[in-house]
């Protein structure tokens, strides 16, 4: 049968071979495995490329610190081959590879900078209350409230958020009106008396807000709660001087104190975003926290006593 199989194959081969003079074409049949299987790929020779050709010769005068430098580059081999044969090409000089290669060395061996390691610009000097402590700190004139509160005094309860004065997470209050610390210069704070959320509770005792917020989970993740927990306080204040808001009914009832409703609250509270969405408890702890009546009707007088704000 193989005799056969050979015979009939080579007879077929002559049948259609090709007039003399006219180059064969090859051609795969579908049973010819061995045709249709792909070949070792076949690395292409660098030499085509402008350049490749002096390779050899450049490196041949390369000094040992050239050498060092290309190895902390990361160039072996037939990379350093087509590297040097391409630098060649486009006429960069040895020294030129070698300062290219020194500043990408050296840039492992400088030690990171601080914002609090560089010097100052423009240093002011401010004397302000904090939390109830006096405080005299330097900072540059364009340093915000927040900074100067997170990095040179080192209260990070107040949190960056948006840095543009959206989101409210840095609310601190300020001669007792809110602040937005990341809008408000430092040096603009000279002499006043600024409150932070570590400021709120006295010793182990916490303030009524931070209890109601934690009695009514008016938080999730908790980025946000110390900016809405400065901000309610100032609006309990606001409330005891009668300031009005854009949904108060009667605006011209001046330094009355207000009971505020539900609406007041979140009109009120509007500056202070929170992306978990606790919003309806955030409104059920400052309600409790301003009437000093339990929300829940199943809580005890005890847990809000003093409450009231």
């Amino acid at each position: 049968m193989g005799k056969e199989f050979e015979d009939e194959a080579g007879t077929a081969a002559d049948a259609s071979a090709e007039p003399a003079g006219t180059p064969a074409e090859t051609t795969r049949e579908w049973w010819d495995v061995e045709s249709q299987t792909p070949g070792p790929l076949v690395e292409r020779e660098c030499w085509d490329q402008p350049g490749v050709e002096n390779a050899d010769v450049f490196a041949e005068k390369m000094s040992e610190d050239e050498e060092r430098l290309l190895d902390e580059l990361g160039i072996f081999g037939e990379s350093r081959r087509k590297f040097l044969g391409q630098a060649t090409a486009v006429g960069v000089s040895a020294a030129v590879l070698q300062l290219l290669a020194e500043q990408r060395a050296l840039a492992f061996d400088k030690p990171p900078t601080f914002v609090g390691d560089a010097p100052l610009e423009n240093a002011v000097k401010v004397s302000l209350k904090v939390n109830g402590v006096q405080k005299s700190v330097e900072v540059d004139s364009r340093m915000v409230l927040l900074d100067a509160l997170r990095e040179t005094l080192g209260l990070t309860g107040s949190k960056k958020g948006c840095d543009h004065g959206q989101c409210g997470a840095c609310t601190v209050i300020v001669d007792g009106r809110r602040v937005l610390s990341c809008l408000t210069l430092a040096a603009q704070c000279e002499g006043k008396d600024v409150t932070t959320i570590e400021g709120l509770a006295k010793g182990d005792s916490l303030h009524p807000m931070q209890a109601a917020f934690l009695k009514h989970d008016g938080f999730q993740c908790g980025y946000c709660t110390p900016g809405q927990i400065c901000s309610a306080v100032a609006l309990m204040q606001e409330a005891k001087d009668g300031d009005a808001s854009y949904v108060t009914a009667d605006v011209r009832q001046k330094g009355r104190a207000l009971t505020l409703s539900d609406d007041e609250i979140r009109e009120r509270m509007s500056g202070n975003l929170c992306r978990c969405g606790a919003y309806p408890n955030i409104v059920d702890a400052i309600r409790e926290a301003h009437t000093g009546k339990p929300t829940d009707p199943l809580a005890s007088n005890k847990e809000v006593k003093n409450a009231a704000v």
